[in-house]
């Protein structure tokens, strides 16, 4: 599967891209865990990422976001889902640097049916759709500077789009 140590495949992306979802599916059809690195932060915080964002401000969520990312990127083997934000910290993507990263790139419409209007994500809290296209603008060239492959998610279900990550990295299923 992976060369090395490391993970077998990274997911990168903007909120609503389906990291979460389409890593799982990835994940099983590898036969390895998916390790998703905002659950590990809300895991190990105890609450939610909107709160540590009120409660403690974006630097401090960004700080426990790098080591959340470095701990998933040096000690996890199988799949490992990036929250849309971590690409912004240098030092994140010089790890990613070399690994079997995919940019789920996801078309406006679809993300923003996905993360759901009023859905509780802290940067896309005042008018959604322009928040986003604000993000994807200064994000989108970090996505595909990390990426080995781009697998565009519009139009496709998520078990499509799981089959083109691993087509994209030319891993076979378990």
């Amino acid at each position: 599967m992976s060369a090395g140590p490391g993970p077998a495949v990274v997911l990168v992306g903007p909120p609503g891209a389906g990291k979460s979802t389409v890593g799982s599916l990835v994940a099983r059809r590898l036969g390895v865990s998916l390790r998703d690195t905002d659950a590990d932060i809300e895991a190990a915080e105890g609450r939610p990422i909107p709160e540590i964002f009120v409660e403690d401000g974006e630097p401090r969520f960004r700080e426990l976001e790098r080591q959340a990312v470095r701990a998933a990127l040096t000690g996890h083997d199988g799949v490992v889902s990036l929250g849309g934000g971590a690409v912004m910290d240098p030092g994140t993507r010089e790890l990613l640097a070399g690994l079997p990263v995919v940019f789920l790139d996801v078309p406006l419409a679809d993300a923003v049916r996905r993360v759901g209007l009023d859905a509780p994500r802290p940067l896309l809290a005042v008018n959604p759709r322009q928040q986003w296209r604000t993000l994807m603008e200064r994000r989108r060239p970090l996505y595909e500077e990390v990426a080995r492959a781009v697998v565009d998610t519009g139009g496709r279900d998520p078990e499509e789009t799981a089959q083109a990550v691993l087509d994209a990295l030319d891993l076979k299923d378990a």
